[in-house]
């Protein structure tokens, strides 16, 4: 599956269009492992007359290599999917292995971070994670360094039953580089600042601190509550500051609680309330064009950037 992308693809004209078992073939995958993708997460052929088989372009195998090279590199399927998706049709052969290359990159950062904090190096960690940082950016960093790294010592603690010190060492270590990355706004792009809490009961604080940090390096001033915010405190700062835009992290489905967000004060202008966390996926809140769930960091991000007019 991790056949070179010039291999794969120098053979096929641009008008040609291939059948599901022929991009198999050519892939070293299962037909069933393509269909599943296309259903997933809609990298698929997108040739199609009435009455036939959807067929496979050109452009579609160029996709569909690509993706199959990140995952061979250790790319999640979902966000390799993503950066395949966002190749085009004009997208050369060199950009496409310099997606793919850049991943792999990452991949194994994800892999010498892991084993340094293993051996609880912090020197060594937060030497590659700011130049990770100064070169590609905070955003980008905790999407596909970070995350990854935090999920593989997850995984690790559930699989085996330990390293929970790994966890909680790794996890002070990231909450100190992203502290560095706060207060250094001179010129904030919005007039009021956002505000970002976690519910009352919810002490997974870090995906919090990420968006702060990214807010900051985007320019935009934010108000930081943090871990277990009771819902007094909240009230009194969104009505002494009235914010444009609340966030609210929930890490677990227990503490995504409707009557957190029912119990907010009513200020005008209304601020757009935005939820973020897995834990409020199964929630019975009511969604509004005021009141969203957001997918993850970037949207987080953009949604803040839309409530203030950025």
């Amino acid at each position: 599956m991790a056949r070179a992308i010039d291999t794969v693809v120098e053979s096929v004209d641009e008008d040609d269009s291939l059948t599901v078992a022929a991009v198999a073939r050519r892939l070293g995958v299962a037909p069933a492992t393509l269909r599943t993708w296309d259903r997933r997460y809609g990298i698929g052929p997108s040739e199609h007359d009435s009455g036939t088989h959807r067929r496979y372009s050109a452009t579609d195998l160029m996709r569909l290599t690509a993706m199959a090279r990140l995952i061979v590199a250790g790319v999640a399927p979902k966000d390799a999917a993503s950066k395949a998706l966002a190749l085009s049709a004009k997208s050369t052969k060199n950009k496409v292995e310099k997606v793919v290359q850049e991943s792999e990159a990452k991949c194994d950062l994800v892999t010498l971070l892991y084993k340094s904090a293993l051996k609880f190096d912090q020197a060594n960690i937060e030497k590659l994670l700011k130049k990770s940082i100064s070169e590609s950016g905070l955003e980008t960093t905790w999407v596909e360094v970070i995350a990854p790294l935090l999920t593989e010592v997850g995984d690790d603690w559930v699989r085996t039953g330990t390293g929970i010190e790994t966890e909680h060492f790794l996890s002070e270590v990231l909450r100190k580089i992203l502290s560095e990355n706060l207060g250094k706004i001179a010129k904030p792009k919005n007039s009021r600042p956002v505000l970002l809490a976690c519910v009352e009961n919810e002490y997974h604080s870090l995906a919090l601190a990420a968006l702060a940090a990214v807010l900051a390096e985007s320019g935009i001033e934010c108000i930081y509550l943090g871990a277990r915010t009771p819902q007094s405190a909240l009230n009194e700062v969104i009505i002494k500051s009235a914010p444009p835009a609340i966030f609210l992290w929930a890490q677990l489905s227990e503490n995504a609680d409707h009557k957190y967000v029912k119990s907010l004060p009513a200020i005008r202008p209304a601020p757009r309330i935005l939820l973020g966390g897995p834990g409020w996926k199964s929630s019975k809140v009511e969604l509004t064009n005021k009141l969203v769930i957001t997918k993850g960091l970037s949207d987080a991000r953009e949604q803040i950037m839309q409530a203030i007019a950025v």
